[in-house]
């Protein structure tokens, strides 16, 4: 019975490829048009970066500011808010308070000193899966080439 040859254990070997590092991002979906195309997609089985929580909103206008900050508190890298394309708004002038309160968000987001690019804002209708893929996966990389957030880093070590 020949026993196998026992493995080093240290760290891995230069040649050794890296496992790219995903980043963690939160998606508040209007519930009448984002969400819908999200399901778009996966009905569609369309191919997208999986790396994302999607919470529902009744509608893009009602995410205040607070929502997106605690995302960050909580870990997340990257926050993206999605909501209906201008005069499709369930509630009429949803989208138009989303650009508001948007703004407001960047500001914070700048004086908190984190990068303008972790956080977006998009539009996105119920039939439109193949855009909701390919701004997950754009915004995916975008992300990711910013590194983990310094909020995330700072809860990892706490």
């Amino acid at each position: 019975m020949s026993q196998a040859p026992a493995r080093e254990s240290g760290p891995p070997s230069p040649s050794a490829p890296a496992a790219p590092w995903n980043p963690s991002i939160v998606v508040f979906a209007c519930n009448w048009c984002s969400y819908a195309g999200a399901d778009t997609a996966g009905v569609s089985r369309i191919q997208h970066q999986p790396h994302f929580r999607m919470i529902r909103v009744m509608c893009s206008g009602r995410v205040h500011p607070g929502f997106v900050l605690r995302a960050f508190e909580k870990g997340a890298d990257g926050v993206l808010v999605s909501g209906c394309h201008f005069g499709d708004c369930h509630y009429v002038s949803g989208n138009e308070r989303a650009v508001e309160q948007f703004k407001k968000t960047m500001g914070l987001v700048k004086l908190l000193g984190l990068e303008e690019g972790r956080l977006r804002l998009e539009w996105i209708s119920a039939a439109e899966g193949v855009r909701f893929a390919a701004v997950m996966n754009e915004f995916t990389e975008q992300v990711r080439s910013l590194g983990p957030s310094p909020f995330a880093a700072e809860r990892r070590v706490a």
